[in-house]
């Protein structure tokens, strides 16, 4: 038995949260209301299908000012700046509750680093702020990530925290590779630490075909457990970004990964949480309301790999609940928790949904872009704290920093007229 000062998430039969709720009453409970949609929707028909136009719309909401945004960014870049630790990293074990979340040492810690400092480099890039102290900072993580990516390894059988530091890290080393184009020797020593990392995500394969955190299963090299349609998704999204750089794939992962992630997904295109879950499909957990965070995952995920059930109007649909549906993510964030919240939102969702969200927007005509980046902005930019930060789930002391790269790369990309990755300015 765990001790009880962690919290340790189950697999198989259990619901894949702290409470450890049976599946046996998310069975139950969704059979109770199946009929239905979330709260203040009305049932659809079943013969009906998805529709475009069937779900919430959002209120519009004005044009944030520029000046607003970018005064937020520099202030996000600032903060990562003070907060990057000596040797060039992000985050560390030290934790100021006394539970949290289940992490074997080291391991376990050296993947939530990697992963912390990845997302955190791949923010500062996109800024390319003219900022001295900015390059020196990139320059030290670089350092850190080369030198520390490779010795990322599973930390015990039933956690697999590392894949998480595999599939950030791919597209940290992708934007390493574009910041200094004329050095040939280092582009091609980072496109070898690029195939080590596809080389360690096809090592931990789920057997089922897509990609998890734990396995509380057999704990096979190939772990047992039901994957994660989202940890499926990040990792395919990272794989597309290396083969936009020329790096080469092995299509039995896109294949694999795909195929998992569609046995996950419902007609609606919202999301199971894991595969076995789909066995339970109304479970709150796999409803629209705690799918927010995840279908925006998995519709771009799948959508860059030629998915084209993913429409645009999927993704506007799935846009348009996200902010009208908002409060669902919102009422989670910041809850200690994992899934304690309505529809068993877990808080970490809020920041990675609204990143992901982010990057379905870019997949939609210039001209149905605007519209979507001001609500992201709208929503992101009263939640920054005093020094700089965004967070939504106390996990160690990384939550601040990945965090604020998430909300900096989703903020990023709320320019009018601009893709994510222009300058921010100098920073004052």
């Amino acid at each position: 038995m765990q001790p009880s000062a962690t919290f340790r998430p189950i697999g198989g039969i259990g619901l894949l949260f702290s409470l450890r709720i049976p599946l046996a009453a998310a069975v139950l409970a969704g059979s109770l209301t199946a009929a239905g949609g979330e709260a203040g929707e009305a049932p659809q028909p079943a013969d009906k299908g998805w529709r475009a136009s069937s779900g919430p719309k959002p209120h519009p909401v004005p044009q944030p000012r520029p000046e607003a945004l970018e005064a937020a960014i520099r202030r996000g870049t600032e903060f990562l700046l003070a907060r990057q630790n000596k040797d060039g990293s992000w985050g560390s074990a030290v934790t100021y509750r006394p539970m949290d979340i289940y992490a074997p040492v080291p391991g376990a810690h050296h993947a939530f680093r990697a992963a912390v400092t990845s997302l955190c480099t791949s923010a500062l890039l996109e800024t390319k702020a003219k900022d001295p102290r900015v390059e020196r900072a990139i320059d030290r993580a670089e350092a850190w990530l080369l030198e520390h990516l490779p010795k990322v390894r599973r930390a015990t059988g039933d956690t697999i925290y590392n894949v998480w530091g595999h599939a950030y890290a791919l597209q940290a080393l992708v934007r390493m590779h574009e910041r200094k184009p004329e050095d040939g020797p280092r582009r091609a020593a980072i496109k070898r630490h690029l195939a080590e990392q596809i080389g360690m995500l096809d090592r931990y394969i789920c057997l089922d075909g897509g990609w998890a955190y734990y396995d509380f299963e057999a704990q096979t090299q190939h772990p047992s457990d039901s994957s994660n349609c989202f940890v499926t998704a990040t990792v395919l999204v990272g794989l597309h970004e290396a083969k936009g750089i020329g790096v080469s794939i092995p299509r039995k992962l896109i294949d694999r990964g795909m195929a998992s992630i569609r046995r996950q997904r419902k007609p609606d295109f919202s999301y199971c949480y894991l595969e076995a879950f789909k066995y339970a499909p109304m479970a709150l957990i796999n409803r629209p309301g705690g799918s927010l965070g995840r279908s925006q995952a998995c519709n771009v995920a799948t959508r860059l790999w030629g998915d084209r059930a993913v429409t645009d109007a999927v993704l506007t649909d799935w846009l348009d609940r996200l902010f009208a549906r908002n409060l669902w993510l919102d009422i989670g964030r910041r809850r200690p928790i994992p899934h304690e919240s309505h529809f068993q939102v877990a808080a970490y969702f809020f920041y990675y949904g609204h990143y992901y969200g982010a990057l379905c927007i870019e997949q939609l005509p210039a001209q149905e872009r605007p519209v979507y980046q001001d609500h992201l902005a709208h929503v992101l930019l009263p939640l920054q704290d005093k020094d700089g930060s965004w967070w939504d789930f106390p996990m160690y002391d990384y939550h601040q920093q990945y965090g604020t790269a998430f909300a900096l790369m989703t903020l990023l990309r709320c320019r009018r007229g601009a893709e994510g990755k222009q300058s921010a300015g100098e920073v004052p």
